[in-house]
Order: structure tokens, then sequence, then C-alpha cells
């Protein structure tokens, strides 16, 4: 990344955290050398640079400073023993309100989606085998579970073009139904749910209509439906109300509406979408009426 683009994002970090740095709190006796903001600040933007040793950090907050904090008089042995006591408790409280002030000051597209509170994405994506430098890790054979170090499950703001939260399950087999719950606890009711197929599920797409959600998913492939009313079709272009599941037993409790349209290239399969609907036969996609 150019640095004139890290030095504009270290810029609003800049802002953000200065916003939120709390008034000293009295206390008696000696205040700490190294305040806990710039503590957290420096390892911030060590992050944000790249820089990924403990000795570049202490460096950092004893020889230059950071931001409005001028350099401390610690030693680098010091520095450990304090982020080996707080673990990653204050990091994590750091970034949530970071992340919670970048959604209040961030533009936000209104014209996308206007019927919905918010719109959103939910993603999951498995981080990559560790590397074997460790002795105790040079015997494991590739594709081993203890080289996977789990995955991240993510809420993507879509009009803000943000991450309203990010989760790490160590489990990365873990189905991404499993966590869906805990994901669609950071979305406000009324919100559009975008999911890939991993989510895709009868029961998820009636649990979402039910709690009043809209959603959108793309069609798995040899999913079974019914069509029940067609709003448009012309050859393979196709816009229609459908059940999906061709049988009663298996089938989904709501109507949904089928999208489907060729892609462009002739050699890519025909791509379908479906959403939740209106019931009465209401035209756009939305909720369950």
């Amino acid at each position: 990344m150019a640095t004139s683009r890290l030095d504009a994002i270290e810029a609003v970090i800049h802002a953000v955290v200065s916003h939120l740095e709390p008034a000293p709190a009295a206390r008696r006796g000696r205040p700490p050398i190294l305040p806990a903001t710039m503590l957290w600040a420096g390892l911030l933007v060590c992050v944000l640079r790249g820089w990924s040793s403990y000795l570049t950090l202490w460096r950092l907050l004893h020889v230059r400073g950071v931001w409005d904090f001028p350099a401390v008089p610690i030693s680098d042995d010091a520095v450990y023993r304090r982020l080996e006591r707080a673990g990653d408790g204050p990091m994590h409280d750091l970034l949530t309100a970071i992340t919670a002030e970048l959604l209040e000051r961030a533009d936000r597209d209104e014209t996308l989606a206007p019927f919905a509170a918010e719109v959103v994405a939910l993603d999951e994506t498995t981080l990559d085998p560790v590397a074997r430098h460790l002795p105790a890790l040079r015997g494991v054979p590739n594709g081993a579970s203890a080289l996977m170090p789990g995955k991240l499950a993510v809420v993507f703001d879509v009009r803000r073009q943000l991450y309203r939260h990010i989760t790490f399950p160590p489990e990365f087999r873990q189905n991404e139904r499993q966590l869906a719950p805990s994901l669609l606890a950071q979305v406000p009711p009324g919100s559009l749910i975008l999911a890939h197929l991993g989510y895709f599920g009868f029961k998820w797409f009636d649990d979402l209509t039910d709690a009043g959600s809209w959603w959108l998913s793309k069609l798995r492939a040899k999913t079974s439906y019914t069509i029940v009313h067609v709003h448009y079709q012309d050859g393979e272009t196709l816009d229609a109300l459908v059940w999906l599941g061709a049988y009663r037993a298996d089938r989904a409790k709501h109507l949904v509406r089928l999208i489907q349209v060729p892609h462009v290239s002739s050699f890519a399969p025909i791509h379908g979408t479906v959403s939740a609907c209106n019931e009465a036969g209401g035209t756009s996609s939305g909720q369950n009426g």
C-alpha cells in the first residue's frame, strides 16, 4: 500500500482514537510511564505499517513517540511484560470503539436498497495453514488440522464499505450456518442480508423471513422448486415466485422470489438468485408479508 495512503489511514485512526480517549482518572501515586492509549495506539500503528516485531513497537514508543504522545523512557522488557499482562482485551475494546466511531462517521449510500434498515454481507474465510518453523510443527504433514489456525467470520456493511463485526471461530471445519445467529445479532432488524452458498438452507431462509429480515442468495445447483407465479419470462430469463423444495415434506415455509438470467458467457451456466418476497405477489424483493 502506498505510503500516502497509509498516512491518510493513520490520520483517520489518530483522529478517532483522540476522540475516544477518556479524561485521565484521578489516582494516587505516580501516573504510569506508558499510558495505555499510547501502548495500544502504537501497536495499531505497527499493524498498519506492517511492522511485525515487538522490538519495533518498543522503538516507536521509546524513540519516536506516538502522535501527540512523546517518547517515554521505558525498556523493551517492560513493554513485553505490559502486553503479556493485558492480554488481547484492551486491543479488542479499542478496535470495537474505533469501528463504532467509523460507522457513525462514514458516508452511507441511502440509495442502495432504501427499504432495508441496513445492507450487510455475511462471509467466512479459512485462514492459510501456518508455516512449520517451530520444531513441534516440522513433522506435521500437509493438510493436518494442527496447521490450520481457524477461520474469520465477518459482517460487512455494504452501504458504508466497512466491517461491522469480525470474529475468529477456531474450528475451521464448522459450517457457516452454525455461527450465523451470532453474526445476525450484530445486525439491526429489517436489514437486507447477502450471503454466499455456504449459508444456503431452507430453514435459514425461513428463520430470516420470520425475523423480519430481507435476504438475497444465489440458488444452489440442483435445488428443486415449484413455480407459483411468473412476473416475467423471456427465454432463459425468469422472474417468478416459487416454493423451494418440490415436495411438501421438505418445502420451505415461505414463498421466495427467483430471478434467473443467462450468464454473459455462452459456456457458463444459467445464474439463479432467490430472495425473500411478498406472498401477496408484490414485485419487489422483500420479506414475507
